[in-house]
């Protein structure tokens, strides 16, 4: 007789349990319902920007095509505005600045305005270019020290100098960059912080073009501080 009280009110407790829950749905039907949709709008809204940004980066790579032909063959001016039918990169920058291929082209337009020797839109250009490909970003970074430098702001040139060793991390490219702001260090008369670079390029990079021959610069260094 126990058990079948035990069952009748586990059953009742059961269906109580159904009952608050049918109820909780009803009350909150539409506060949930209005939720839900909009989960699914911005869902949906993001699937359709992503598509259509694949789409207006594969245009802009299209356009890109003469301008980079350009870039090679050193016609900046051309490679920067255009020719006929053909954008230039300023153009591509303005149609499709937020695109991948926009921002490669502020790069490109940077490259091209430190080869006119205008070097404060150099800067402008090279700071808009903020992807983080392991090549190019450092590359950036170290093009904008080298506008400081020939503007005669020769600490900022040293700082983005290291910046960009920093960043690059590879055996290929950091020691160039240390080497630049090495030599800038000893244009300031900064002989130790150009020797404490030039000995970290030979310990750490001693296979590297910069590492191969870094042993004449580390001589000359130490003649210049005795």
């Amino acid at each position: 007789m126990a058990k079948k009280q035990d069952a009748n009110k586990g059953i009742q407790n059961v269906e109580e349990t159904l009952t608050k829950t049918e109820q909780f749905l009803e009350d909150n039907y539409k506060p949930m319902l209005y939720v839900l949709a909009a989960v699914i709008v911005i869902i949906g809204a993001i699937w359709l920007i992503k598509i259509y940004g694949n789409k207006r980066n594969k245009e802009a790579q299209s356009e890109m095509y003469v301008a980079e032909q350009y870039f090679a063959q050193d016609s900046m001016k051309l490679a920067l505005n255009g020719g006929g039918n053909n954008l230039g990169f300023l153009d591509i920058i303005h149609s499709y600045g937020r695109t991948k291929a926009g921002k490669l082209s502020s790069f490109y337009a940077g490259a091209c305005y430190m080869q006119l020797g205008e070097f404060e839109n150099a800067i402008k250009y090279l700071k808009k270019y903020t992807t983080q490909d392991e090549i190019l970003a450092p590359e950036a970074v170290a093009l904008t020290g080298d506008a400081y430098v020939e503007l005669g702001q020769t600490d900022k040139g040293i700082a983005l100098y290291l910046k960009a060793a920093e960043m690059a991390g590879n055996a290929f490219h950091t020691p160039i960059y240390l080497m630049k702001a090495a030599t800038m260090y000893e244009t300031t008369g900064s002989f130790d912080k150009a020797l404490e670079l030039y000995k970290k390029i030979k310990d750490q990079y001693p296979e590297s073009t910069e590492g191969r021959t870094i042993d004449k610069y580390i001589a000359r260094v130490n003649l210049l501080i005795k």
